[in-house]
C-alpha cells in the first residue's frame, strides 16, 4: 500500500463497500471521495461544475476538463486537507485505503507504447541481433513506438492469464499454437491525455501541458516468443496485446516539479517538430517478483531520467503526421533501463536472452521468464518538494496459467 505525500494529491477511481465506484484523491494511508466533497459544496468553484464533472464512475469528463479545471481541483484539496476547520466536513468523506477497491480510473481511448530508452533498445539489439547490435538508424532522429490496445489496459491487482500463440518451439524448432514460455514484464512510466487535439494538426512539445493530466506506472506484459516468431515486419502484435497493466492513480503533472531533470545530450539536432526536447523526469523504479512459494525479491532499479526521448517529444511525435489525441489516451516511454545489470527492466534483459538465472527469495530461479503464481510488482517515486519523496504508487499482477 502507498503512503501518499499531503501534497501529491493522486486522481483515482475506488469502489467502497456496496456504493458504486467514484472518483477520489488519498492522502496519508486514506482516500476521500472527490464525488462526495462536490455534492456537499465543498468543491464549489473550483471548477465549474463539480458535481458533474466528479459524480460519476470515472475521471472521463475531468480529464477532457482541461488544465484550468486541473489546477482548480488540486488547489482547493491542497486548501481543504490542510486546514483543521475544514476536518470535520472532509470526515464523512475520508476513508481507510483499506476499505476500498481501485478500480480502471479512466476509459483508455488509445494507447501507444515507445521505446525509449537507449541502455534498454542496445541491449536487446545485442541480445536478438549480436551479429549487428547496431539501433536502427531512426532510433535516434525520431521517437519509436506502436500502437497497442487499449481494451486490455487493466487496473493494477488484475490477474494476467499466460496467453497462447504461434511461437517456435524451443526444443523441435517446430511452429505451435501453445502458451508463452518467455513471458516477461516491461518497467515503463505512462502518461495520461486529458485534452484532445484536432485532426490533421501537430501537438507542439510546448503544449505538453495543455494535454496531459499526469503519470502513472506501467507494466506493458509481454510474451518474448510469440513476439519473436510474429514481429517481422510489422512489429509487436499479439505478444503485447494480452495485458497491459498501470498504477490505480494518476499523479499530477503538477506534483513532480521537482522531478524535472534536462534529458540527455542527443547526437544529433531535433526535427523541428520535436524541439524544444522538454524535460525529462528522474523517477525512479523497482521491480520485484514474489514466487506463489516464497518472499519477494527486488531484481532491478531502472531510473527515467536517462530516457532519450522526453514524453513531450513522444506526444508532438505521435500527433507529427496529423493524427489526433483524445480524451484518455494514454502512452508510455517503452522499458526504462539503465546501464547496469541491477538497471535492466525486463527479464529479457536480466536474463541476458534467456541464458542468466535471476535467483529470488528462497532459491527460486527464473530463467525462461515468469512461472504461474508468480506475482510481478513495479513501484516509482520522485524527488519532491523539500527533499522529500513523490510516490506513483504500484502496479502488481498475478501470473495465472493459460485457458487452453
Amino acid at each position: 500500500m502507498t503512503h501518499w505525500s499531503a501534497t501529491t494529491m493522486p486522481y483515482g477511481v475506488v469502489r467502497s463497500g456496496g456504493r458504486a465506484p467514484r472518483p477520489a484523491t488519498a492522502v496519508g494511508d486514506d482516500v476521500i471521495d472527490l464525488a462526495g466533497l462536490a455534492r456537499d459544496g465543498l468543491l464549489d468553484g473550483a471548477l465549474p461544475d463539480p458535481t458533474a464533472t466528479l459524480d460519476r464512475p470515472d475521471l472521463d469528463t475531468f480529464l477532457a476538463a482541461g488544465p484550468d479545471a486541473w489546477h482548480g481541483l488540486r488547489v482547493r484539496l491542497l486548501e481543504l486537507t490542510a486546514d483543521p476547520a475544514a476536518a470535520d466536513r472532509l470526515a464523512p468523506h475520508r476513508w481507510a485505503s483499506s476499505e476500498v477497491a481501485p478500480v480502471l480510473a479512466w476509459s483508455v481511448a488509445d494507447y501507444v507504447d515507445f521505446y525509449s530508452s537507449r541502455d534498454h533498445a542496445s541491449n536487446v539489439s545485442r541480445i536478438l541481433r549480436p551479429d549487428d547490435p547496431a539501433l536502427p538508424d531512426a532510433w535516434d532522429h525520431l521517437p519509436i513506438g506502436y500502437h497497442g490496445r487499449a481494451g486490455t489496459v487493466v487496473v493494477s491487482g488484475t490477474d494476467v492469464v499466460r496467453p497462447t500463440g504461434l511461437r517456435r518451439d524451443l526444443d523441435s524448432g517446430e511452429v505451435v499454437s501453445a502458451p508463452t514460455q518467455h513471458l516477461d514484464v516491461e518497467v515503463e512510466l505512462g502518461w495520461v491525455v486529458g485534452v484532445g487535439s484536432e485532426l490533421g494538426t501537430t501537438v507542439p512539445t510546448s503544449a505538453f501541458a495543455d494535454h496531459v493530466v499526469g503519470a502513472v506506472v506501467v507494466n506493458d506484459w509481454s510474451a518474448r516468443d510469440l513476439q519473436a516468431f510474429e514481429y517481422r515486419p510489422l512489429g509487436p502484435f499479439l505478444g503485447k496485446s494480452f495485458a497491459t497493466s498501470v498504477s490505480p492513480w494518476i499523479v499530477p503533472l503538477e506534483a513532480l516539479t521537482d522531478a524535472r531533470v534536462p534529458p540527455p545530450t542527443p547526437p544529433r539536432p531535433p526535427a523541428h517538430h520535436l524541439a524544444p526536447v522538454g524535460d525529462g523526469y528522474r523517477i525512479g523504479f523497482e521491480l520485484e517478483i514474489a514466487p506463489h512459494d516464497g518472499g519477494p525479491t527486488v531484481v532491478a532499479r531502472p531510473d527515467a531520467a536517462g530516457l532519450r526521448w522526453t514524453p513531450s517529444q513522444q506526444l508532438s511525435h505521435l500527433t507529427s503526421n496529423g493524427a489526433s489525441l483524445r480524451p484518455g489516451d494514454l502512452f508510455a516511454s517503452g522499458t526504462v533501463s539503465g546501464p547496469t545489470r541491477g538497471e535492466r527492466g525486463s527479464l529479457l534483459e536480466l536474463t541476458w536472452g534467456w541464458t542468466e538465472d535471476v535467483v529470488l527469495a528462497g532459491g527460486a530461479v527464473r530463467r525462461d521468464g515468469l512461472a504461474d503464481g508468480d506475482t510481478v510488482t513495479i513501484r516509482a517515486a520522485a524527488p519532491g518538494p523539500d527533499g522529500g519523496t513523490v510516490a506513483l504508487g504500484e502496479v502488481t499482477g498475478r501470473v495465472v496459467a493459460a485457458r487452453r
